[in-house]
């Protein structure tokens, strides 16, 4: 196992220019960022706002508080779950926002921090956490969970086909002694795939560990429900995600307004929809941005219109 140095950047923000262009910002518009993490799509939404526009920032993790923008009178930073987005906007008052920005992707602050366990580059807690003040680790579910909730965890949000085979594994090591720190859990799994994909698949056991301890996809469903009613006709909703489950979740929402991708129907047939997407292809990261920031490359732009 490599062990490698960790990057003094927070993030990179992917896709800036042409997620924010995507909200076809309002001067004296209200605005949210759910996921403020180093402010970069925050900064770039704020510099094309007037005097009385409004933004939002939502972050759980306290680190994303050192990157807050000196703008009191435009910006209010949410320390919460972006699940929470309604109950928050009604706290503070607003009715309706013209626009939502959500980058789904882990910030690099997160993969690059050598104590959080969010990369296997580095020997850690097998922590995983978003929110420091959550009670539920990757140790606990690696530790705690059956073995068929393993393989289904492992099937469901990291799409490895071996599933049941790493769960396996997993269950006969710790019954040895704990796994509790990523290099531990990489020896125990990656024997079991092929050299040439062993980084790969490990990432994408990460992957799935991550999403479970951080319930990100029933907050995805929350947030996108809740973005849905807040937006004011003519608001748009910007996503980037990063894998096909986040994606296909946020391209079922904006085409029927339902997680499930089944559209409302009347009595006559005729299909309605609070959304309509702005184009039926995805934005991706050109060639030069994907070059100069490799975590890019799987991003996904969407972009769609409250009706």
């Amino acid at each position: 196992m490599q062990i490698s140095s960790p990057l003094p950047a927070y993030h990179v923000p992917v896709l800036l220019k042409e997620s924010v262009d995507g909200l076809c910002i309002r001067p004296d518009g209200t605005y949210v960022d759910v996921t403020f993490g180093g402010g970069g799509h925050s900064r770039e939404i704020l510099s094309r706002l007037g005097a009385s526009g409004r933004l939002f920032g939502f972050d759980q993790d306290a680190d994303s508080m050192s990157n807050i923008p000196n703008d009191d009178k435009r910006f209010v930073f949410v320390r919460s779950n972006f699940r929470y987005l309604r109950n928050w906007m009604h706290y503070y008052g607003i009715d309706h926002i013209d626009g939502l920005l959500a980058d789904l992707g882990v910030s690099s602050h997160h993969f690059d921090d050598s104590t959080r366990g969010f990369s296997f580059r580095f020997e850690a807690p097998l922590d995983m956490r978003m929110n420091q003040d959550a009670r539920l680790t990757a140790a606990d579910i690696v530790n705690g969970y059956s073995e068929g909730q393993l393989a289904d965890i492992l099937y469901l949000y990291g799409e490895l086909r071996q599933s049941r085979k790493l769960a396996a594994a997993i269950v006969k090591s710790r019954q040895q002694r704990p796994i509790t720190t990523t290099t531990q859990l990489w020896d125990t799994v990656s024997r079991l795939m092929p050299r040439e994909r062993e980084k790969k698949e490990m990432t994408k056991v990460f992957q799935a560990l991550r999403i479970e301890v951080n319930h990100e996809m029933a907050a995805l469903q929350e947030m996108l429900e809740s973005a849905t009613a807040l937006l004011a006709t003519g608001g748009r909703l910007s996503v980037i995600t990063y894998h096909s489950l986040e994606d296909r979740i946020v391209k079922n929402v904006m085409k029927t307004g339902h997680v499930n991708g089944l559209a409302d129907e009347d009595f006559f047939g005729r299909v309605s929809s609070p959304l309509k997407p702005l184009s039926n292809k995805v934005t991706q990261p050109s060639a030069e941005e994907q070059e100069a920031n490799p975590r890019s490359r799987s991003a996904k732009l969407r972009v769609a219109e409250k009706i």
